[in-house]
C-alpha cells in the first residue's frame, strides 16, 4: 500500500538529543581511565560495554556466562545509577546554558526542543555545534562551562563535531567520554539521529527512519511478527495504512506505526482548564541535609500519583524542583511515562540532589533547602491498564517503607531481590534486580522455557557469582575428563578447592549440555556432576574444555 499523505498529520516538534555512548561504563570508570575490555552488568546480563569488549563479540543483553566465554579477560562492573546521574550532571548543566527546557531521558541521554534556542543562536546547525563543543568541554573537565555567549554568532562553526564512532573504528586512542548530537522530528527519531551523529532535515524524518530494522521500534514481539510477515524495515511497516495496522496489531502496533512514520507515539491532549497537580513541601527552618528530602519526596510522589489518578491523567515527565534559603533554585525533568512508582521517583530525587551537591550547585553556603516540588509535565489522558482476573499482588506498605529506609542508607542498588531467569547453570537461573525494578517479561519467558541438560531440583543453596576453578582427579591422580559421548575417563576421587584437597565419597553424572551448536564461535559443550565430599558437603561441578569449575554447593 502507498503511505498516507504526511499533510494530514499534526506538526511534530523538533528535538535535539545529546547522547553519551556507553554511559554506564564511562560513569563507573576509575580516575585516569582503564584499558582493556570492560562491561557493566545488571541482572546477570550485559548492560553496556566498551569498544574493546565489542571487538571481542560482547553485545548488550548477552548473558554474563556467554560474555565471559567470548572474552575471558573481560572486566566486570556493577551498575551504579547514582554515579551515572552525578557524573552526567555537568553535561546537563552545559546543555542547560542554552535552554532551561532540558529533559533527562536517562543518565547519558538528554533532549531539548530546537525551535526557540535554534532561532536565538542563529540556526539549528549553529546550536548543535555549540552544544557539541560545550558537552565535549564538560566531559573533558568534569564540569560545565561557566557561561555561554549571550547572543548568536553566525560565524561560529556549524558542524556538530567529529563522529566518535568513526574515530573509534579508525583506532583512535581511548580518552574521556564523548558526546554525540542529533536532531529530528520527535524524540524517538532524534535519539537515533544522535546515535548516527546527524541532523535530519525537517519533514525528512520518515525517510531517515525507513532503512532501520523494525527492532529499533522497541517492541520485540511486534518486531518478530513483522519480520515473519516480511516487513523487515521501518519503512516497510510505515507504508501500511493506519486502519490496517490498528485492525491487525492493536494499540501497541498503532503507537509503533506512528513512530515509524516520524510522528509521536502518543499525541498530547490539549486542555485549558487543568488543575494544579504539583506536590510541594516547604521546610522551616531550612533543611541542610539531602537525606530528609528523599523521605519527603516519597510522600510527595504518592500525592502526585493520587492527584493524577483523581484527574484521570498521566504524565510523560516529572520536574524535580528545589529552592535554597539564599533564593537559588534548580529544576530537572525526568522521563516518567507512567512507569515510575513512588519509590523509584523518590530515588531519582535522591540522585539529582546528590548530583547537584557533588557539582557544587548547592554549596554549604546556600543555607539549606527551603522547598521541594514535584511538577507533572506533558499531561495526557490516562487510559488505565488491565490487571489480572483476580487482581494484582502488591508488596505490603510496611515492607515498602522498610525498603525505602534501607535504600536511603545503601543507595538505589543496595537492596536487590532474586528473579527467576532462564539457563542451565544455577548462576543463570536467578537474576539479581533492584527492588523497584519491574519484573522482566523476557526473563519470565526464559525461565518457563525448556532447558535440555539442566540439572534437576533441588537447586544449590550457595552459588558463587562466577564459577570457581577446581581440580578433579581419579584414584591414580590423573585429571578426570569427559569425552564427546559423555563417557567419564575415571571415577572422581579427589577435589581440590582453594588449595584444599577433599576426598570424594560419592558422585553422580554427567549431565551433558551442548549450547548454540549452530553458531561455532558461541557454541559450548559442558557436563555437570554432583559430588559429595568428606567434609559433609555436596558440590555441583561442571567441566568444559578439560577444565573443572564449582558452580554451586548444597549446604
Amino acid at each position: 500500500m502507498a503511505p498516507e499523505p504526511a499533510a494530514a498529520a499534526p506538526e511534530v516538534p523538533r528535538i535535539l538529543v545529546v547522547w553519551c555512548p556507553d554511559w554506564p561504563v564511562a560513569a563507573t570508570a576509575p580516575a585516569g581511565g582503564e584499558d582493556g575490555p570492560v562491561a557493566v552488568v545488571e541482572a546477570g546480563r550485559i548492560l553496556a560495554c566498551s569498544d574493546g569488549a565489542r571487538q571481542a563479540g560482547i553485545r548488550r543483553g548477552q548473558r554474563l556466562g556467554l560474555a565471559q566465554r567470548l572474552c575471558p579477560d573481560l572486566r566486570l562492573r556493577d551498575r551504579d545509577p547514582e554515579a551515572e546521574t552525578r557524573r552526567f550532571e555537568p553535561v546537563v548543566a552545559a546543555v542547560e546554558a542554552f535552554t532551561p527546557q532540558v529533559e533527562v531521558v536517562r543518565p547519558g541521554l538528554c533532549a531539548i526542543p530546537v525551535r526557540g534556542p535554534g532561532r536565538y543562536f542563529g540556526g539549528e546547525k549553529v546550536l548543535a555545534g555549540r552544544i557539541h563543543a560545550a558537552v565535549a568541554a564538560a566531559l573533558a573537565t568534569g564540569a560545565a562551562p561557566a557561561a555561554v555567549d549571550a547572543g548568536p554568532d553566525p560565524a561560529a562553526d556549524a558542524t556538530p563535531g567529529p563522529d566518535p564512532a568513526a574515530d573509534r573504528a579508525a583506532g583512535a586512542p581511548a580518552g574521556p567520554p564523548v558526546g554525540q548530537v542529533g536532531a529530528a522530528d520527535g524524540l524517538f527519531a532524534a535519539v537515533l539521529a544522535a546515535r548516527a551523529g546527524v541532523l535530519v532535515p525537517a519533514g525528512r524524518t520518515a525517510a531517515f527512519l525507513a532503512p532501520y530494522p523494525v527492532a529499533v521500534l522497541g517492541d520485540e514481539p511486534l518486531a518478530d511478527l513483522l519480520r515473519r510477515l516480511g516487513l523487515r524495515t521501518v519503512g516497510d511497516f510505515a507504508a501500511l495504512s493506519r486502519a490496517a495496522v490498528a485492525d491487525r496489531f492493536g494499540p501497541a502496533g498503532t503507537a509503533a506505526h506512528r513512530l515509524a512514520r516520524g510522528r509521536e507515539a502518543r499525541p498530547l491532549a490539549a486542555r485549558t482548564d487543568l488543575p494544579d497537580l504539583a506536590a510541594e513541601q516547604r521546610f522551616d527552618p531550612p533543611e541542610r541535609l539531602a537525606e530528609p528530602l528523599v523521605f519527603v519526596a516519597r510522600s510527595l510522589a504518592e500525592q502526585l500519583h493520587g492527584r493524577l489518578g483523581a484527574a484521570g491523567l498521566a504524565c510523560r515527565r516529572v520536574s524535580v524542583e528545589v529552592t535554597c534559603a539564599d533564593g537559588r533554585t534548580a529544576a530537572r525533568l525526568w522521563r516518567h511515562e507512567g512507569r515510575l512508582g513512588s519509590a523509584a521517583l523518590a530515588e531519582r530525587v535522591r540522585w539529582q540532589l546528590q548530583a547537584w551537591q557533588g557539582t557544587g550547585a548547592f554549596p554549604d553556603t546556600a543555607g539549606g533547602f527551603t522547598a521541594l516540588r514535584l511538577v507533572p509535565d506533558g499531561l495526557l489522558p490516562d487510559h488505565g491498564r488491565q490487571l489480572a482476573l483476580w487482581g494484582q499482588a502488591v508488596v505490603e506498605d510496611r515492607v515498602e517503607r522498610a525498603v525505602a529506609r534501607v535504600q536511603a542508607l545503601l543507595g538505589y542498588t543496595g537492596l536487590r531481590r532474586g528473579e527467576a531467569a532462564g539457563g542451565r547453570g544455577p548462576g543463570e537461573q536467578v537474576a539479581r534486580t533492584t527492588w523497584t525494578e519491574q519484573p522482566g517479561e523476557h526473563r519470565a519467558a526464559d525461565a518457563a522455557a525448556p532447558w535440555p541438560g539442566r540439572v534437576t531440583d533441588p537447586a544449590p543453596a550457595v552459588v558463587p557469582r562466577a564459577p570457581l576453578p577446581v581440580l578433579v582427579v581419579d584414584a591414580a591422580g590423573d585429571p578426570v575428563t569427559v569425552d564427546g559421548r559423555a563417557e567419564v575417563s575415571g571415577s572422581p576421587a579427589r577435589v581440590t578447592l582453594n588449595g584444599r584437597a577433599l576426598a570424594v565419597t560419592g558422585w553422580t553424572g554427567p549431565w551433558p549440555a551442548v549450547e548454540q551448536w549452530w553458531d561455532e564461535p558461541r557454541a559450548r559443550r559442558r557436563a555437570r556432576f554432583q559430588v559429595a565430599v568428606d567434609d559433609g558437603r555436596a558440590l555441583l561441578l561442571t567441566v568444559e574444555g578439560g577444565r573443572w569449575y564449582l558452580e554451586g554447593a548444597y549446604d
